[in-house]
């Protein structure tokens, strides 16, 4: 029993190893971290890969790669460790969620539908460390790049564990001194004169859906800005740039104050985009994620 507890704590230990060189870049820098030399971080991987029968870095004199199987290897890792590192918080903290959560959201509705309820969050949970990422690069959870997305959209095949928070309804929208000198499109096919600001991701031909009498068709646009989020064309449109096809929750104040104006909303088809939060579930699901996940369901609903 003995042998097979030093044997675990050995493979924990190697976990951790590994883990830190790939995030430090370095054999040096992973031993500061850990306290021990180059050279005994170098010989500790040499028996990884002798145990392992596989090579899991490539090393040169400028730079450290993984194999295949150093990434296969690397994200079992960083979900081994923070496992340990979640259950070793629980206890010590009788069970209370607590460590860092890794939150990834997109630019504009982060800003606008997230940011804004972190405050409550953090007093609610104030043992759990946020760790919040704006982009609209797809962070990849499965990997550990984080605990929790926030995804638009429909969602691939996947292990991880999916669940609603809502929906964005999309609304295109122009200025009123855009309209006063290019007209007011009075039918989809109106667009094809217009300049149409588009976000710079997912099709390679931009096409804007529309319902013509009864029937659902789409429409290809053109213009000559784009950008990778919805805030931005919103802004755009509000300077009189162009026309822009945007979630409702970017551009609602914009609408209220009169610096935009719905357009063509009598073809829009029930325009809406399912927002959801994106993790690894399964009983062995932290719980600072499973209370993040529950907070977002209660307040964004609706």
């Amino acid at each position: 029993m003995n042998a097979k507890i030093g044997l675990g704590a050995d493979r924990a230990r190697a976990l951790e190893l590994f883990a830190t060189v790939m995030r430090e870049g370095s054999f040096s820098g992973a031993g500061r971290v850990l306290g021990l030399t180059p050279s005994a971080v170098a010989r500790s991987l040499d028996r990884i890969e002798a145990r392992l029968g596989v090579r899991l870095l490539l090393r040169s004199t400028r730079a450290l790669t993984a194999t295949a199987e150093g990434q296969a290897y690397l994200q079992m890792a960083r979900r081994i460790l923070a496992d340990l590192d979640d259950a070793e918080q629980q206890i010590a903290d009788q069970g209370a969620p607590r460590g860092r959560l890794r939150i990834s959201a997109a630019l504009s509705h982060g800003r606008l539908c997230i940011v804004p309820l972190l405050g409550e969050f953090a007093r609610l949970y104030p043992h759990i460390l946020v760790d919040f990422a704006l982009t609209d690069t797809i962070a990849d959870v499965a990997a550990g790049q984080a605990d929790v997305a926030i995804r638009f959209g429909p969602l691939g095949d996947s292990l991880l564990t999916a669940r609603k928070l809502g929906e964005s309804r999309r609304v295109i929208v122009a200025a009123p001194d855009y309209l006063a000198r290019c007209g007011m499109p009075m039918r989809p096919e109106d667009l094809h004169q217009h300049n149409c600001l588009n976000f710079n991701f997912r099709r390679v031909e931009p096409v804007w859906p529309f319902r013509v009498e009864g029937r659902d068709v789409t429409l290809s646009v053109k213009g000559n800005i784009e950008a990778n989020n919805g805030e931005t064309l919103g802004q755009l449109a509000a300077a009189g740039v162009g026309i822009a096809r945007v979630g409702a929750f970017s551009v609602v104040d914009d609408i209220a104050a009169g610096r935009l104006i719905a357009v063509l909303d009598d073809f829009n088809p029930g325009d809406v985009e399912l927002i959801h939060a994106v993790f690894v579930g399964g009983g062995n699901m932290p719980a600072r994620v499973r209370v993040f996940v529950d907070f977002l369901a209660a307040r964004l609903a609706g």
